[in-house]
């Protein structure tokens, strides 16, 4: 492992790199939370599987302590720290002194501000400069080492939300990944500040993760209310002699404070146990995760939303399917598919099933005759639009759709999803692509099929026609919802776009609140 003291050694390591380079920033003292994160960023591989070149960065940041703070105790030991990174495969460990990070002093230097609204609850409320500084050391080792993915513990969690929107804003061109929190045997999250625990003082600081799975517990009893889990908690730790900071239900993302727990939320407390603070959460869940993907006809949603789904480990609800099968059904009927007084009795005692075949592929079945191919012929496609533009369907097909999802777990994909099934929802993206694209796309697929294949001038009209029907219908139009991200697909390989749903759904979803069930 290469050892790395200046920025001029780190340029020039830097110039003989060829793989992606994944980065991951600390203050040293490691421990085997950072190993994660460093065999983490290992194992990971960018879209042509080569394997990364991993960087550590060890530097004791001045401007992330305040007055008061622990700055010249914070434990240092670069020997052990050179010793742990090599053993858990980093390729290079950066380890500045102040002087090369700030060459003009704290007087000369550029600062980050990360948004108030962020920065000014939880740990902000009690360390009012240590988010600043933690943005402006970060943003300048970023500048330095350019990596392609930054690699954060979600242990820190309001730290990994303010950096994750810090890079957005500047618009830095780089992903970053969160990684699920490490406990030691006792259940304390690791930290550097635990070495200085005395015995006595590791049985009191092992209330903290104890009362935070009790208030788990609790939720998924039934206890919902803000006042009583944090009031509870509080209680709980001063009883084991911890000097409290503070305990808040806030929301993941916005850290704006909830007065109950309603979807995702976050249970974060911080405590001080001797001469130590420590910083600790937990995730609650009223239901699993929902996302919610929408977008026009032939965006590929179908096809990225299956992978997606598998990848993360939820169930896959293609609604279009649900529409498409209840066309195939009016046409077998001989029913008016623009005529909802025809197609109204046949919703009656309607059977329509979703399973997953032995190969992992959707199966679709309605009033017993498996429709899985049928429902993909260019008869269905062209009438599918009228069907669903029925009150009386999307009354019927919705309230399927949102039984479905009382537990959550699951991805839909569909026209409105978001807007209309479920608003709730903890991620919303509306996939699309433009027509030109998507007539090559369908085009590709009913030759797959083996239908004939029209021009591509003539299913580009086709699909823009139906973009206009679909839009325009009185009866939950299709439309973006208002919190939902577009992600458009022109010239994105199917790899590429799953990964990008991978990434949005992480920014929303942490691992420690939902594991993956294939990579992450």
């Amino acid at each position: 492992m290469d050892l790395l003291e200046t920025c001029q050694d780190l340029a020039a390591w830097r110039q003989q790199q060829q793989a992606p380079l994944h980065f991951v920033p600390t203050m040293g003292s490691l421990h085997e939370g950072h190993q994660q994160l460093i065999r983490r960023a290992a194992a990971l591989r960018q879209g042509s599987g080569q394997p990364p070149s991993v960087l550590l960065s060890v530097f004791v940041n001045p401007l992330q302590f305040g007055p008061g703070e622990d700055l010249e105790s914070y434990p240092r030991n670069l020997r052990s720290d050179i010793d742990l990174a090599a053993a858990a495969g980093a390729t290079a460990l950066f380890a500045p002194n102040v002087a090369e990070i700030y060459p003009r002093g704290e007087a000369g230097l550029t600062r980050v501000v990360p948004p108030l609204l962020l920065r000014q609850g939880l740990c902000g409320r009690h360390r009012p400069q240590h988010f600043e500084g933690v943005a402006t050391v970060v943003i300048r080792l970023l500048t330095l080492v350019r990596p392609d993915l930054l690699l954060l513990g979600e242990k820190d969690w309001q730290q990994l939300v303010i950096l994750r929107r810090v890079v957005a804003d500047l618009g830095l061109p780089l992903r970053i990944q969160g990684c699920p929190t490490v406990r030691e045997a006792d259940g304390l999250a690791c930290s550097s500040r635990n070495r200085r625990l005395s015995p006595s003082q590791r049985q009191q600081a092992a209330a903290l993760p104890a009362g935070l799975a009790a208030a788990a517990a609790q939720v998924r009893g039934g206890l919902s209310q803000a006042p009583a889990l944090t009031s509870q908690l509080a209680r709980q730790l001063e009883a084991a002699g911890l000097r409290v900071d503070y305990v808040e239900l806030v929301a993941p993302h916005s850290l704006e404070p909830l007065q109950q727990v309603q979807g995702l939320a976050l249970l974060a407390t911080a405590v001080h146990c001797g001469s130590s603070r420590l910083i600790d959460h937990c995730f609650l869940m009223s239901r699993l995760p929902i996302v919610a993907i929408d977008g026009p006809a032939g965006a590929g949603k179908s096809t990225v939303t299956r992978a997606f789904a598998r990848q993360m480990g939820l169930v896959y609800l293609d609604t279009g399917a649900m529409y498409r099968a209840l066309t195939w059904w009016v046409l077998r009927q001989g029913a008016d598919p623009a005529d909802a007084a025809a197609v109204e009795p046949l919703l009656l005692d309607l059977d329509l099933q979703l399973s997953a075949g032995g190969a992992g592929e959707q199966l679709v079945s309605i009033n017993g005759f498996d429709v899985t191919e049928a429902i993909r012929s260019p008869e269905v496609t062209a009438q599918v639009s009228l069907v669903a533009a029925h009150g009386c369907v999307r009354q019927a097909l919705t309230a399927q759709q949102q039984a479905m999802g009382l537990k959550g777990g699951l991805v839909a994909e569909g026209r409105d999803i978001g807007t209309a099934v479920f608003p709730d929802a903890e991620l919303k993206v509306f996939l699309t692509a433009t027509a030109a694209e998507r007539a090559r796309r369908r085009a590709q697929d009913l030759e797959r099929r083996g239908f004939e294949v029209p021009p591509l001038a003539e299913l580009e009209a086709q699909i823009a026609a139906r973009d206009h029907q679909d839009s325009s219908r009185e009866v939950a139009p299709l439309c973006q919802a208002e919190d939902a991200v577009e992600l458009v697909t022109d010239g994105m390989a199917i790899k590429a776009v799953i990964q990008a749903l991978v990434d949005l759904f992480r920014e929303r979803v942490p691992e420690e609140a939902w594991p993956a069930a294939n990579g992450v």
